[in-house]
C-alpha cells in the first residue's frame, strides 16, 4: 500500500538516488479517544475527544502517502473513525462506519486504519461514524500537494483550518435517544462554533473566540470544513471577499464571493484578500441556511473575527457580517451554479459519457408505525421508499467472506410507485424497512438522480457517497423529467464533489465511475436522516485484473 521498504542492506546504496527521486512517506497517528470537561460555553460538560482535543488535531498527509492512525477507544460508547472523502482504493476495511466497513471498536480496544491517500490532494475531515458522537470527535485532514507541485493558484502566505460546527448543552446522545422513543424530531442545537468558539451570545458572557490575526496585504488560504450534524450553512467575513479555489479536495475554477453555503460534509478551500490597508477588527460568521420553514433550525450565528495585526483588541470596528437569511435559495443556488471543475491538463474532469446504469432514487421523509410513541408513529426517512436497518455484522464482512442472511442485493433502481414526487404526497407515506443493497459490476458508469419528496415537507439533503468522487452534471427544481432535464447537462467541467446538495422540492444528477471494490455507504449527512434511515449502500465487485480487487481484511479488524 502506497511506499515500499528495501530490507536487504547490499541494495541500499544502489537505490538510495531512486529513492531520493520519489516521494515516499508513512504517517503515523495516534488517536485516543478520550473525555475531557468543555468550558467555552456558559454549559459547560464533558465531551468525548480524540486526544483531549475540540476540534480534534489536523490530520497532515501528502498526496500518495501512507496513513496508519492507531485508535484506542477509552471512553464507554463503541467507537469508528471515518475519513470523509478519502477514496480508499482497494481499502474499504480503514472507511469507518459502523456495521458498514466495520464492527464497531469497543471500548478499551484498538483499531488502527490503514489507507494511501491516492490522487488527491486538498482539504477533507474525519469523524466519527457511529451514534451521533460526530458532533465533538472531528476533526481536519489537510492533504498537500506532492513535493515540487504548486497549487493552481497564487501561493498563499499562511493557511488556516476553520471547522464549523454546532453544539448541544445537554447530551446529544440523551436529545436523539428521547426523540427515538417520543417518535418526533428531536430538539436543535444551542449554538454554532467556528474551531468550537461560538462567539459572543445572548445571557453567556464569552469565554473566548476565533481570532485570526492576519497582516495586510497578504492572502490566506481558508480551509473550511462543514462539521455540523443537522445545519446547512452560510459563511463570510465582513469587508472581504473570498476567492473559492476547491470543494471537497477537488479543485474548481477560481470565483469571487462575499458569502458561501456549506452542507454537513462538505469542504470549501477560498482565498482571504487582507486588503483593508488600515487594519482593524472585521466579524467572521457562520449561520444556518434552510429554505424549508417548518423545520425548527438553531438561529444562533457562531461569530468570530480577523484581526489586522497592529490593532488593539479594545478597538471596537468589528464590522457586522451581512449574511443571507436562513431561506435565501437564490443567493444558495448562485453560489453552486458558480462551481466547475478546473478541468486543465493537469486535473481534467473525467466525466463519464456513456452510461451503463441509470438510476432515480427518491429521497425524503416519512413515517412508520410506532405503538410506544407519542402519537402512535415515528418519523421515518427513507431512499426509493426502503428505511434502511442497518445490520449486527457489518456488511464489508459478510460480502468478503459470503456470509448469507445479511442483506440482499435486490435495492431498486426507481420508486416502487411512479407519483408527482414534489406535489400532493400519496395518501400512504409509510416507509418499508430493509438492508437492501445495490449491486455494481466493476467499472461500471453509473449516473443517479437524487429525487427530494414531498412526504411530510420537502428538505434539502446533503448526501455522501462513500469511496468516490462523483460529478454533479445537473440539478433542478420540481420533479425530473428524464427527456428534457439530460439535454442540459453539464458533462465537461462539471464540480467533482464527495457531498451533494439535494435542493428543497427538486433533483441533483450525478456521474461516477464505480472503480473502487467493496461496500460503500450513501447517505444524507444531516444526522437526524440518517438515524431514521435515509441511507443504502452499493456493492462493487472485484474485476479481473490484479489490483481491481478488494485487499484482505486486516488482522486486527474489530469483530462484532
Amino acid at each position: 500500500m502506497g511506499c515500499f521498504s528495501l530490507r536487504p542492506l547490499l541494495l541500499l546504496a544502489f537505490f538510495l538516488p531512486l529513492l531520493l527521486l520519489v516521494e515516499c512517506r508513512v504517517r503515523h497517528y495516534k488517536f485516543n479517544v478520550v473525555r475531557r470537561n468543555y468550558t467555552r460555553l456558559c454549559h459547560s460538560k464533558p465531551i468525548v475527544t480524540v486526544n483531549g482535543l475540540f476540534p480534534g488535531p489536523i490530520l497532515y498527509a501528502r498526496e500518495d502517502d501512507n496513513v496508519l492512525v492507531k485508535v484506542t477507544n477509552h471512553v464507554n460508547y463503541n467507537v469508528t473513525i471515518h475519513w470523509h472523502g478519502v477514496r480508499q482504493l482497494r481499502t474499504g476495511w480503514s472507511d469507518g462506519p459502523a456495521y458498514i466497513t466495520q464492527c464497531p471498536i469497543r471500548p478499551g480496544q484498538s483499531y488502527t486504519y490503514n489507507f494511501t491517500v491516492t490522487g488527491q490532494r486538498g482539504t477533507l475531515f474525519w469523524h466519527a461514524h457511529i451514534l451521533w458522537l460526530r458532533v465533538t470527535l472531528h476533526g481536519a485532514i489537510v492533504i498537500l500537494p506532492k513535493l515540487g507541485v504548486p497549487y493552481p493558484f497564487p501561493k498563499p502566505h499562511d493557511e488556516v483550518v476553520v471547522l464549523l460546527g454546532e453544539w448541544w448543552n445537554s447530551d446529544v446522545e440523551a436529545v436523539i435517544n428521547e426523540a427515538l422513543a417520543s417518535g418526533r424530531a428531536p430538539n436543535v442545537s444551542d449554538a454554532h462554533t467556528i474551531n468550537g468558539y461560538p462567539g459572543p451570545m445572548p445571557g453567556c458572557p464569552s469565554k473566548g473566540e476565533f481570532k485570526l490575526e492576519v497582516d495586510p496585504g497578504k492572502t490566506y488560504l481558508l480551509r473550511i470544513i462543514n462539521a455540523a450534524l443537522n445545519e446547512e450553512l452560510f459563511f463570510g467575513v465582513s469587508q472581504h471577499n473570498l476567492t473559492v479555489v476547491e470543494v471537497d479536495a477537488a479543485y474548481v475554477k477560481p470565483f469571487s464571493t462575499n458569502t458561501i453555503v456549506i452542507s454537513p460534509g462538505q469542504t470549501t478551500n477560498v482565498l482571504l484578500h487582507t486588503n483593508q490597508g488600515g487594519g482593524g477588527r472585521f466579524m467572521v460568521a457562520a449561520s444556518t441556511f434552510l429554505d424549508t420553514m417548518i423545520v425548527a433550525v438553531d438561529n444562533a450565528t457562531a461569530t468570530g473575527v480577523v484581526h489586522y495585526k497592529g490593532t488593539t483588541d479594545s478597538v471596537a470596528t468589528t464590522f457586522q457580517v451581512s449574511l443571507p437569511s436562513r431561506n435565501s435559495t437564490n443567493e444558495a443556488n448562485k453560489f453552486i451554479e458558480s462551481l466547475h471543475s478546473l478541468n486543465s491538463k493537469e486535473y481534467p474532469a473525467a466525466v463519464p459519457q456513456r452510461i451503463d446504469h441509470s438510476l432515480l432514487f427518491t429521497v425524503g421523509l416519512g413515517i412508520q408505525p410506532c405503538p410506544t410513541c407519542m402519537n402512535g408513529s415515528r418519523a421515518a426517512a427513507s431512499i426509493n421508499n426502503i428505511s434502511f436497518v442497518l445490520p449486527t455484522t457489518a456488511l464489508l464482512q459478510a460480502h468478503y467472506f459470503n456470509v448469507s442472511g445479511v442483506f440482499t442485493d435486490d435495492f431498486p433502481a426507481k420508486p416502487p410507485v411512479a407519483f408527482n414526487y414534489t406535489g400532493t404526497p400519496p395518501t400512504n407515506i409509510v416507509a418499508a424497512n430493509g438492508t437492501r443493497l445495490y449491486r455494481l459490476p466493476f467499472n461500471s458508469t453509473v449516473e443517479l438522480v437524487l429525487q427530494d419528496t414531498s412526504f411530510i415537507a420537502p428538505e434539502s439533503h446533503p448526501v455522501h457517497l462513500h469511496g468516490f468522487n462523483f460529478f454533479a452534471v445537473g440539478h433542478g427544481i420540481g420533479n425530473f423529467d428524464p427527456k428534457n432535464d439530460p439535454k442540459k447537462y453539464n458533462l465537461v467541467d462539471a464540480v467533482e464533489r464527495n457531498t451533494i446538495g439535494v435542493p428543497s422540492g427538486g433533483w441533483t444528477a450525478i456521474r461516477f465511475r464505480a472503480d473502487n471494490p467493496g461496500v460503500w455507504f450513501m447517505h444524507c449527512h444531516l444526522e437526524v436522516h440518517t438515524t431514521w434511515g435515509l441511507k443504502m449502500a452499493f456493492i462493487v465487485d472485484d474485476g479481473k485484473g490484479p489490483n481491481q480487487s478488494l485487499l484482505p481484511p486486516p488482522s486486527d479488524l474489530p469483530t462484532c
